[in-house]
């Protein structure tokens, strides 16, 4: 059976204290691959479609309202967006794909960043997927968990804005979206910004990819 957080991390001792957290600042936007930092220490990288909510989770995982930036108009995010903690440690905020009314150059330049992206940097060491609750495993979501396991990327899920579901049809969509993960190097959780749920279990799971020492 595919494993939960709290089966992939032994004990919670090993997650990094929020303060950990909140000290990751803004380092810097890359709109093509030559502006990507050094490809050295370890990095994790946020993606889902437009409107799934990453920045507000990366802003929850980190305590900080306003590290990335949040907007009501999908497809914001335009450029590679890394913060650190210090040299070598780092989160990634990829533009999200899917329905965002963007032009078709600035699509196919996504795509392109992304693709190089993910594709070259050997620093990369695990996906946090974010997918909205109620509308999981679209196409592109599944094309994603599909490269990682071509690989061996870990992805974890979260599925985000579960307040927006009864704790019953939440646990039923966590469910579903287990039985069609990849044993062994795919998990999943239930997570909202709003209602801060969740933020526990993915903070282990980014200790043990970051490190188990601060």
């Amino acid at each position: 059976m595919i494993s939960t957080i709290q089966d992939t991390i032994m004990t919670k001792d090993n997650a990094f204290s929020e303060s950990w957290y909140n000290q990751f600042n803004f380092l810097l936007s890359a709109h093509t691959l030559k502006q990507l930092p050094r490809d050295d220490g370890v990095e994790v990288a946020f993606v889902g479609r437009s409107n799934a909510g990453k920045s507000s989770v990366i802003n929850s995982i980190t305590g900080k309202k306003s590290l990335a930036r949040i907007s009501k108009t999908p497809g914001r995010t335009r450029l590679l967006n890394f913060f650190g903690y210090r040299d070598g440690i780092r989160l990634v905020d990829l533009p999200g794909y899917g329905f965002a009314k963007v032009p078709a150059e600035v699509k196919q330049h996504w795509v392109k960043l992304v693709n190089g992206y993910l594709e070259s940097r050997s620093s990369l060491k695990g996906i946090i997927h974010i997918m909205d609750v109620r509308h999981p495993l679209s196409t592109f979501d599944v094309q994603m968990l599909s490269w990682c396991q071509a690989v061996d990327l870990p992805a974890h899920v979260l599925l985000n804005k579960s307040d927006k579901l009864s704790r019953g049809a939440g646990l039923n969509t966590l469910n579903e979206v287990k039985d069609k993960l990849v044993p062994g190097r795919h998990s999943v959780q239930l997570f909202s910004s709003l209602k801060r749920t969740g933020i526990e279990e993915v903070r282990m799971l980014l200790a043990s990819w970051l490190g188990d020492q601060p």
